[in-house]
């Protein structure tokens, strides 16, 4: 029993590692994005000058958040 219990806790710990992981790559990568990852729109200097690791136009985001 402590064996599989031991192996659930590696696993989970990999799988929080990598997604900890992916998280930081995207957001090192948005710093600076340009346009949009959804529509390829720019995304307006004030928006990004708010939010500098936004990836997303405001139109795109508010579609986002309305679906969550």
């Amino acid at each position: 029993m402590a064996d599989d219990i031991d192996r659930a806790q590696r696993h989970n710990e990999r799988y929080q590692a990598q997604a900890l992981d992916a998280w930081r790559n995207r957001q090192s990568s948005a710093a600076g994005r340009t346009h949009c990852i959804d529509c390829e729109e720019e995304i307006p200097l004030k928006r990004r000058q708010a939010n500098p690791n936004a990836v997303r136009c405001i139109d795109c985001q508010r579609e986002i958040e309305a679906h969550r």
